[in-house]
C-alpha cells in the first residue's frame, strides 16, 4: 500500500492526498496556522478511518450473520494529549445500528469483534488511546 501527499504551494497549508486505489482528498491545516478549511485535518482523517474501518467490520459481520441490517451510524469523539506529540488518549465510538428485528447480543458481538480481532484501525491507534465502545439498536420497518 502506499499514499503520496503534495503541498498545494507557498501561503497555505493544504495538501492533496492520493492513495493507490487513485483516490484523492484535501486535507487542510487549522486557520490558525495558515488553514484555508478546504478539507479536513490529518488528525481528523485518523478518526474518520478508524470509523469507516469499524463500521465495513460490523456491517458484514452482521450480514454475515444474517441480521437484517439497513444502516449503521458510529459517532466517534477524541481527546489528545496536551503536550506533543499530541497523541490521541481517548476515542469513543457510539454505534448506531437500524434494522429489521436485530438481535442486540449479535450487534454486541459484532462491535466487540470489529474492536478486539479486525479493525487494524482500532488495534493500532489503542497502541496510544484507552478506545471505547457502546451502541444503541433502533428498529426499522
Amino acid at each position: 500500500m502506499k499514499a503520496r501527499v503534495q503541498w498545494m504551494g507557498p501561503e497555505q497549508m493544504s495538501f492533496v492526498a492520493e492513495a493507490d486505489s487513485g483516490h484523492a482528498l484535501v486535507m487542510d491545516g487549522s486557520v490558525e496556522i495558515g488553514g484555508r478549511n478546504l478539507g479536513p485535518r490529518p488528525m481528523e482523517l485518523l478518526l474518520m478511518g478508524l470509523g469507516g474501518c469499524s463500521s465495513i467490520d460490523v456491517v458484514m459481520i452482521l450480514q454475515k450473520s444474517r441480521q437484517d441490517i439497513r444502516d449503521c451510524v458510529v459517532e466517534i469523539s477524541a481527546r489528545r494529549a496536551d503536550q506533543d506529540p499530541k497523541v490521541f488518549t481517548e476515542i469513543h465510538l457510539h454505534f448506531v445500528i437500524s434494522g429489521k428485528a436485530l438481535d442486540p447480543k449479535r450487534v454486541a458481538h459484532a462491535i466487540g469483534l470489529s474492536a478486539e480481532k479486525y479493525c487494524s484501525a482500532s488495534i493500532m491507534l489503542g497502541k496510544t488511546a484507552v478506545i471505547t465502545h457502546d451502541y444503541e439498536v433502533r428498529e426499522e420497518g
